[in-house]
């Protein structure tokens, strides 16, 4: 891979799906896709939003109005399932394991349509793959 960020739907699609198969190629322990901080509308505190592909499993964070929206997105995933959530109690929020049997183009679907429907960013955000 040569790029690292992306910005518009279909460039960020192809940079999740090449980032997804490099992960899967390289047998790395993850991958991490972080929206950039100048493009984070979401109000949701110091931190943007990311989301983690380990392996099978993409991990995410969210809070209760985003693990709701979640689950209305997994609906349209059949192949994917929260396999286990955990709501520290140090902490506001829930973090979700969601176990993602398909191919890196339907993995970089989710996360794009994640991105966009869970945490209702902008259209036009920038994410970066920053592990692979």
């Amino acid at each position: 891979m040569t790029r690292f960020d992306a910005a518009t739907e279909d460039e960020r699609l192809k940079l999740f799906a090449d980032a997804a198969a490099a992960h899967r190629a390289r047998s790395g322990d993850v991958m991490t896709v972080d929206v950039d901080p100048d493009s984070d509308d979401t109000e949701g505190g110091e931190v943007p939003p990311w989301i983690q592909l380990a392996g099978t499993e993409l991990i995410m964070d969210c809070t209760d109005e985003e693990l709701e929206r979640l689950k209305e997105l997994l609906s349209e995933f059949p192949e994917f399932r929260i396999d286990e959530l955990v709501s520290p109690e140090e902490a506001e929020g829930t973090n979700a394991v969601v176990t993602a049997r398909s191919d890196a183009n339907r993995v970089a679907g989710f996360i794009e349509r994640a991105f966009c429907e869970v945490y209702e960013l902008d259209e036009e955000y920038r994410a970066w793959v920053t592990a692979i």
